[in-house]
């Protein structure tokens, strides 16, 4: 019936084109999740089950946990792949500090945009690299005797090498007005923490781990490479 008049006498409103819909905030994309986010999703429920056995353990038996993943020379000669994986196990000040909230936001938000294979890449990159990097100048240090024999049992765990580098990661896929800002508020808090000379080991390699995160940008920002299904016969 066209010619007839509408119902209103105005022209009719302009419909939404097809296949696209009004995009809304959503919060809940900061946390991870089993299907968006495996890894940090799996690594985050690890470290929820670790972080309940410190708080609530028996105190021998967690101290007795954690001396046995500490990364220190004397575990790193002799076992070095089973203390630097058990290492990244534990979260230093249990599950509501701010390593957890650090490992959980920053992660989730850099596996949304890279995956999951390159995000635990850059997390162990980070974590054995900057543990390497603190604990070979000690074993260096005891050998040469300017450090005495106790420092090469030094209790060393947790993840924060693992989230500095996931920092200075993110910071490359981020838009530039928020990569960069981010970037220089982390790296002026490891400078800070650096000067002020409390853990100067620890402090080290949070800046190490920083740097290779920020070293890594050309593999996180290289496009992922599709995938293809094919029918029939190769």
């Amino acid at each position: 019936m066209d010619g007839v008049p509408r119902q209103g006498g105005g022209p009719e409103a302009p419909r939404e084109p097809v296949g696209k819909r009004r995009r809304f905030p959503r919060p809940w994309r900061v946390l991870p999740t089993p299907v968006g986010t495996p890894f940090t999703f799996g690594f985050g429920a690890v470290l929820v089950v670790t972080s309940l056995i410190a708080a609530y353990g028996d105190p021998a038996l967690v101290h007795a946990l954690h001396q046995g993943s500490s990364t220190d020379v004397a575990h790193l000669v002799r076992m070095p792949v089973l203390v630097l994986v058990a290492s990244a196990v534990w979260v230093a000040g249990g599950v509501f500090s701010p390593f957890t909230v650090g490992f959980l936001v920053v992660l989730t938000a850099l596996e949304r945009r890279v995956g999951g294979v390159r995000t635990a890449c850059v997390f162990l990159l980070g974590h054995v690299l900057a543990t390497l990097a603190t604990e070979v100048p000690v074993g260096v240090g005891v050998l040469v005797g300017y450090l005495p024999d106790s420092s090469l049992h030094r209790l060393d765990y947790g993840v924060s090498f693992g989230v500095a580098a996931g920092v200075g990661a993110l910071g490359g896929v981020l838009r530039p007005w928020v990569g960069w800002p981010l970037l220089g508020v982390f790296g002026w808090m490891l400078v800070r923490n650096l000067v002020a000379f409390t853990d100067p080991m620890t402090n080290w390699g949070h800046l190490i781990a920083f740097g290779i995160g920020v070293a890594v940008w050309p593999l996180v920002r290289m496009p992922a490479a599709p995938v293809r299904l094919r029918w029939g016969r190769v």
